[in-house]
């Protein structure tokens, strides 16, 4: 029997919406994209074309800002996927983020009919786990949010398999393997970094 290589994994966070420009709170609730995050998914789109990086499959969030960053970033067809949504904030959505306490907020939100972190983590986790584990997925593009790649970077983290990682950059990118069983980080590339590379 041969040895299975390993998969790849690329989970972007979107580009910068109005409520990040105006720190409003959203988690299932939406906003556009601005002209910077526009300009953010395109670069990321440059980036892999750049080093050469193709998919066979790709995957975002349903929500109207993952879908404007990968359109962005790719023509390729793709497949929204109700699992990869940003942390639900229940009552706090829409809000100012100066309203709620710092992070950890683990069930903060789940009395005011929201998420816990740990179900964002689970949900997070079982979605790109089972993405990856399906045929022909070898080299997967996924974009999804802020808290929910974060969430789902410390998931492996505390397997040991993860460095530690804050709070993802609009249009970041997440490199990470997939063996089968779990994931390893093998890079973050965020919007600077992409910016040296295209002005090289």
């Amino acid at each position: 029997m041969g040895v299975r290589m390993a998969r790849h994994l690329f989970l972007v966070r979107h580009g910068e919406t109005m409520f990040n420009a105006k720190r409003i709170i959203q988690g299932w609730c939406d906003s556009p994209l601005t002209d910077t995050g526009r300009a953010q998914a395109s670069r990321v789109g440059g980036y892999f074309a750049r080093k050469g990086i193709t998919f066979d499959h790709a995957y975002a969030s349903p929500s109207g800002r993952t879908r404007e960053t990968i359109e962005c970033i790719t023509s390729m067809p793709y497949t929204p996927d109700n699992r990869l949504r940003e942390l639900f904030f229940g009552a706090y959505e829409g809000e100012r983020d100066c309203v709620i306490p710092p992070m950890p907020w683990d069930s903060f939100f789940v009395p005011f009919g929201g998420e816990s972190l740990q179900d964002l983590q689970e949900r997070m986790s079982d979605a790109l786990g089972e993405i990856m584990a399906r045929p022909e997925h070898e080299r997967v593009l996924a974009v999804s949010h802020g808290t929910a790649s974060q969430m789902f970077l410390a998931r492996w983290r505390d397997q040991g398999q993860c460095g530690s990682q804050g709070l993802p950059g609009n249009c970041s990118v997440m490199h990470l393997e997939f063996d089968g069983n779990g994931f390893h980080l093998l890079e973050v590339v965020e919007q600077e970094a992409m910016k040296r590379l295209l002005e090289e």
